[in-house]
């Protein structure tokens, strides 16, 4: 059985038939069981384009122009956290009135789409520096030196998770260029203040910290903290702690405990979170604690202990098997912003 668009042609081609066999139009629409105006378009047609096909139709001119759409592109590439709002009201400046949904069709037209503007640490030239040496001098160590390195980081964990968000115009795989990442400067009623650690064999302590963190307090973390953890995750002679450069991490007072607890530092780049593995296990411990919609911050710091001790090691495991990919990554982005 043909479509509706073939059958459609089969009774037009039996009103053209029925034309040049000499019948009027009032007896080919009783027969065909058409209106008479129909039977006359269908005739007029036909004799005017030779086909009873219906000619596609341009449809209504679009409202912008191909050099306005352009100039939409061209903003949106310079400042990607414009608004469709914004671009509305520059465009009513120079006379072109149009709704904001025509702007957002006019964009998504040349690939452009709003997306969450995904947050990312301000990086300035001496970073990008700093960054690309770190991964260039680092991209050849065997599986064997990561193994030995104790990875470290505090993290701040509300009892009510908060995610403010912002939109930028970006293409497909553009997620990640400067340009479209939200700068952020690290650690801004109802959080904590953890303190953790991880090697490749598995989680180690985690310990809440108790009001402001200085010199002093992440001292006596890392004395009360750091010999248990390396106990348990059995590192070999010759380990590596890493830590960030927060002033608290490199003050004067701090570098003397490390010397005088001959603990050795892994060389570590400012800014640099996207290097940090044990970043994503926070984001594996956040997910974790808020499913279990903890009510208060007694019970926040209990499931954060406990989701900290599920974490599997193979979970590590993965995440150090693809350092490599994070160190070429920060070299093809030349020290700049990655994925990770």
């Amino acid at each position: 059985m043909g479509s509706s668009k073939q059958l459609c042609k089969t009774l037009k081609m039996k009103v053209i038939d029925a034309h040049n066999a000499g019948e009027g139009y009032k007896k080919i629409a009783k027969r065909c069981q058409l209106a008479v105006s129909t039977v006359r378009n269908v005739i007029k047609r036909w004799q005017i384009r030779g086909t009873v096909e219906v000619k596609m139709r341009s449809g209504r001119p679009r409202k912008l122009s191909d050099r306005t759409a352009r100039m939409l592109v061209r903003k949106t590439n310079q400042n990607p956290h414009l608004t469709a709002k914004n671009l509305q009201e520059d465009l009513a400046d120079s006379g072109v009135v149009v709704h904001r949904s025509t702007v957002q069709r006019c964009l998504h037209r040349q690939g452009l789409h709003g997306r969450v503007s995904r947050r990312k640490p301000y990086l300035r030239p001496h970073h990008k520096i700093q960054h690309l040496k770190y991964a260039t001098g680092h991209l050849q160590k065997p599986d064997a030196f990561w193994k030995q390195v104790l990875w470290t980081d505090e993290v701040k964990i509300e009892l009510f998770g908060h995610n403010q968000q912002r939109h930028v115009w970006r293409k497909k795989g553009a997620a990640f260029h400067e340009k479209n990442t939200l700068p952020t400067i690290k650690h801004g009623g109802g959080s904590i203040m953890l303190w953790g650690c991880v090697a490749a064999s598995g989680t180690g302590n985690i310990a809440r910290v108790e009001g402001r963190m200085d010199s002093t307090k992440y001292q006596q973390i890392l004395e009360a903290n750091i010999t248990p953890s390396v106990k348990k995750l059995k590192l070999k002679r010759g380990w590596l702690l890493q830590q960030d450069n927060d002033p608290k991490h490199t003050s004067k007072s701090t570098m003397e405990y490390l010397k005088r607890r001959r603990l050795k530092v892994l060389e570590w780049p400012s800014q640099s979170p996207d290097l940090n593995i044990i970043e994503n296990l926070w984001v594996d411990l956040k997910r974790a604690v808020h499913a279990r919609r903890p009510k208060n911050i007694t019970e926040l710091e209990a499931f954060c202990k406990e989701e900290w001790e599920k974490i599997p090691s193979t979970r590590i495991e993965r995440l150090l098997a693809g350092y490599e990919k994070r160190l070429q990554a920060v070299i093809s982005a030349r020290g700049g912003v990655t994925k990770y």
